[in-house]
């Protein structure tokens, strides 16, 4: 190997040969830009034609990627918040509260949030909910949520969904109206399958259950499923009459959902 082609050591002065020195390990030989590719010399600190640091290969990869990361991220909130809210953020054509936040459990006269309402408060701190009975401890932190859900509290609506769902879970017995509300719960989290399970229990324990098909319908029209959403209306058209000579009290409790409902099936 000539002396050309041995070269020397651009830090310490050294012969060197390959792509190393052998006496202090600095790099030897041609390098690129990582930037434009544009030849460097062994000293170049930065490139003569684009200006990048020459030794910014791989930090010059590196915010790319974190910005992807942070796009993905942003992205993923996005789609999580607008499943949270589906319902409550929407257009309506009334002051009134939404339909799906709408827990239907405050007696009459009663304003909502109160202690008389049977809810929590809308704000502070949780309430004690330990010496309640399952069935209390669902209907309590159902309607936290629920009214997180009418005030867009997303962090609220998270963190208290479990708990209601786990409340759920403990019921002796459950009725309809119970879940109802699970199925809401779960919707409004996009645990969409869970949701629409909840509906198919509902129908077979009660055929023609107007507020299975009311959120059936309410689903659909999220996912933009123009076959199911029409399929809704028409059970709901089906099952209207004799559901309401019923007279099931839960139908009374949210006469909002299906008077809305109804407009919308063209019932």
């Amino acid at each position: 190997m000539t002396e050309a082609q041995a070269g020397t050591c651009p830090s310490c002065g050294a012969a060197a040969t390959g792509a190393f020195c052998s006496a202090c390990g600095a790099r030897v030989g041609p390098r690129t830009c990582a930037a434009c590719q544009a030849p460097l010399s062994p000293r170049a600190q930065f490139c003569h034609r684009c200006g990048q640091p020459a030794g910014a290969e791989r930090k010059a990869a590196v915010p790319g990627s974190e910005r992807t990361a942070w796009y993905v991220a942003a992205a993923a909130v996005t789609v999580l918040l607008a499943l949270i809210v589906f319902k409550v953020v929407r257009d309506r054509p009334t002051a009134a509260s939404p339909d799906m936040a709408n827990a239907g459990n405050s007696a009459p006269g009663t304003a909502p949030g109160s202690p008389d309402a049977g809810g929590a408060l809308p704000t502070g701190r949780a309430p004690d909910i330990s010496n309640l009975s399952p069935a209390e401890r669902f209907l309590r932190l159902n309607n936290r949520v629920m009214d997180a859900a009418a005030r867009a509290d997303s962090a609220t609506v998270v963190n208290f969904t479990p708990m209601a769902l786990g409340a759920y879970s403990q019921l002796d017995s459950v009725t309809n109206d119970e879940r109802y509300h699970a199925a809401v719960l779960h919707a409004q989290v996009g645990q969409i399958a869970a949701a629409e399970a909840l509906t198919d229990t509902m129908l077979l324990r009660s055929p023609g259950y107007l507020l299975a098909y009311a959120l059936r319908g309410e689903i659909a029209e999220f996912q933009g499923d123009s076959i199911a959403l029409r399929r809704a209306y028409a059970d709901f058209r089906a099952h209207y009459d004799a559901e309401t000579a019923a007279r099931r009290p839960e139908y009374a409790d949210h006469a909002n959902v299906i008077a809305e409902f109804r407009k919308k099936a063209g019932t």
